[in-house]
């Protein structure tokens, strides 16, 4: 993944590498967080930036969900508030039932003590500030997953719709069960965390100290999990969720992952928040705070770790100093010249429309953020943009080395869209070990068939079993696991990623690492991430230097042809057993379809069963042992290239009627 910009670092650190400075910037950082309350004594202001990191919490949490899996979350604030009460009720005095001997193991674990009351005894719960850190962030995380099951099967407007409508539900519920919660009174006296027997009691440097910890162990999360294949697949799916369940991406349990970890951060946070405040209102949790973590997670950048804490850092500093400070000024000014009117200004009124032209700015002007989430690609050399076409193909490829054949039989599968049969009873049959090709005149349902075998287009009748297993019925994830890798005809690259991420992602499936893995990183996981890499740079590396010197760029910026070869190699890092090619010489001049075709040959060779769709008849003989042909979903002749290209039927579908004696010319 390319790294976060910081070329507004570089010249105090010109002669450092890039590894360097950051490391050495984060430093200073930390050292001016730390220092901050001993520097600067004013309570008030020490305890504003104890909110700013509050909310830079928040907006991390919120960037899993928008920023790394693109997930519009616009309710991301109940999270927010479920942290807060379920701290809130367990350490206030809303709650409290009658004593009995079975409060007692409790009450020695110091979760509850004994209050003797005129009526009798009763319970007050005293759950250690400490404890409900995670213990919030772990019941947010499970209403994520409970909200977010049934829902993120939605996509874009819809799902944002629903997590609106989410995020209104929270407040509503909390202001109607009293019982619990208080109601729109909210909750008071509210324990303060303890350490060591001392409460932080209404002091702000306790709490600045404990929001910068959160900050920073966030921070680390963060980023664990974005350079991870936990990480990898969240952006796979923000950037294409059809090409990520292609490329063995289990695209519900990844979206509740992120969901529920956005909603652990808020949680947590929201167990700091109302412990810092002692109390805890509905109105503390509305959709103007979700609307604001959203701005500060557009303004810093969208899957940018440091800049989401940027953004968040400075819109809230902005309202709690700038704004105050700037209406005083302006109080000032109308008292000097005498108009009334602008001794009555208070910007801090204004946040909310405030907030709404930053965020519109922000979309108009800088998309990216303040600080990217990719920075800007030094520009190749002149050796490293000039590519010789390479004859031959592949000479070795050790990862396919052990490559296990399967047969694919597809028997009488039907797909139709309505009226429309685009596949009517097809047969095909791909031999372990062979060359099959499909071609047709366009529309004739080559990728629909396509779609059917890798799980993408549902049938309406047949089988399909591949390696004696059925794959009718699988979602396509399942079906790349079992050995089933494909390409699209229209290039379905992650685009904003770079061609390295874009090749580990074809890995996905053989990997094993979970999300504690990613952070914690054990020896084992470490391993495994550096097999993976070594495997992506061994599939780049037999490219050349179409693809090695842009190892880092993303794929957006590559050509045509290099786009063909980068998603080539992409189903090549899930070592298919057998791999399907949709048009992949297609956009490519001779030279670069004859060197294409035969580095396909040479996979072949490495043993890999190969389904191909192409247009070019020249790259079809040289590479089938069977052709298949379709048309308007029928199969309509079968048989060696030889065979195909006489053949009457084959023939009227491409030319009609009346050019039957041109077949040697056709291009199919």
């Amino acid at each position: 993944m390319a790294t976060e910009a910081t070329s507004i670092w570089v010249k105090p650190f010109a002669g450092l590498s890039l590894a360097r400075r950051q490391q050495l910037l984060t430093l200073l950082v930390a050292i001016a967080a730390i220092a901050f309350p001993l520097v600067h004594s004013n309570d008030a202001d020490v305890d504003a930036a104890a909110n700013a990191a509050a909310y830079a919490t928040l907006a991390l949490g919120l960037n899993i969900v928008v920023g790394f899996a693109g997930l519009l979350d616009l309710g991301y604030a109940a999270f927010f508030a479920i942290g807060a009460y379920a701290y809130g009720i367990l350490t206030s005095f809303q709650i409290m039932p009658a004593w009995s001997p079975f409060w007692q193991p409790f009450a020695w674990l110091e979760l509850v003590q004994r209050l003797p009351q005129p009526g009798g005894d009763v319970v007050h719960f005293s759950v250690s500030f400490w404890v409900m850190l995670p213990v919030s962030a772990l019941i947010a995380a499970g209403f994520g997953v409970l909200f977010g099951a049934p829902t993120l099967r939605l996509r874009g407007d819809y799902l944002a719709i629903v997590t609106l409508g989410f995020g209104e539900i929270v407040p509503i519920v909390v202001r109607n069960v009293s019982s619990v919660t208080n109601g729109a009174a909210g909750l008071n006296g509210i324990q303060a965390p303890m350490i060591y027997g001392h409460s932080f009691g209404i002091d702000a440097w306790p709490y600045y100290y404990v929001a910068i910890a959160l900050v920073a162990l966030l921070i680390f999360v963060s980023i664990r999990l974005r350079d991870s294949r936990i990480g990898r697949a969240w952006m796979a799916i923000r950037e294409d969720e059809t090409a990520a369940a292609a490329m063995g991406i289990d695209r519900t349990r990844t979206k509740l992952l992120a969901f529920a970890t956005g909603a652990a951060f808020a949680g947590a946070t929201g167990t700091f928040y109302v412990a810092k405040l002692q109390t805890a209102t509905p109105e503390m949790f509305g959709f103007p705070v979700s609307v604001m973590i959203l701005v500060m997670v557009v303004l810093g950048g969208m899957g940018s770790v440091w800049g989401v804490v940027v953004g968040a850092v400075l819109l809230q500093l902005l309202q709690s100093w700038f704004l105050e400070d700037l209406s005083g000024w302006i109080h000032d000014l109308g008292a000097a010249i005498n108009v009334s009117w602008m001794q009555q200004i208070d910007l801090t009124q204004s946040i909310e429309l405030i907030f709404g032209l930053i965020l519109v700015f922000m979309m108009l002007f800088r998309r990216e953020g303040l600080i990217p989430a990719t920075r800007k690609q030094s520009a190749l050399s002149y050796e490293q943009q000039h590519a010789e076409v390479r004859r031959g193909g592949f000479s070795t490829l050790k990862g396919l080395g052990n490559v296990t054949q399967g047969a694919l039989e597809v028997k009488g599968v039907t797909v139709r869209y309505g009226g429309l049969v685009a596949l009517n009873a097809i047969d095909l049959s791909v031999p372990a070990g062979s060359v099959v090709a499909v071609i047709g005149p366009n529309g004739s349902g080559k990728s629909t068939l396509f779609n059917v075998i890798t799980g993408l287009t549902p049938a309406n009748g047949g089988a399909i079993r591949f390696d004696g297993e059925e794959l009718l019925g699988l979602p396509p994830h399942q079906i790349l696991h079992r050995g089933v890798a494909r390409t699209f005809q229209n290039i379905r690259l992650f685009t904003n990623l770079s061609v390295l991420d874009n090749v580990l992602i074809g890995q996905h499936t053989r990997l094993k690492t979970g999300p504690f893995a990613a952070v914690l990183r054990p020896p084992s996981t470490k391993r495994e991430e550096l097999a993976a890499r070594e495997w992506a740079l061994e599939i780049i590396s037999v490219f050349g230097n179409r693809l090695l010197p842009r190892l880092t760029q993303t794929v957006a910026h590559l050509s045509y042809a290099n786009r063909r070869r980068a998603e080539i190699a992409r189903a090549l890092a899930s070592r298919p057993k057998i791999l399907l090619l949709d048009e992949p010489t297609a956009g490519m001049n001779p030279a670069e379809t004859l060197e294409l075709a035969e580095q396909i040959k040479s996979l072949h060779g490495l043993g890999l069963t190969i389904l191909l769709i192409e247009h070019k008849l020249d790259v079809v003989t040289r590479l089938a042992d069977k052709v298949v042909v379709l048309d308007h979903g029928e199969k309509i002749a079968e048989g060696t290239p030889d065979e195909v290209r006489r053949n009457e039927e084959v023939l009227r579908a491409y030319l009609g009627r009346g050019k039957l004696a041109e077949s040697a010319a056709v291009h199919v």
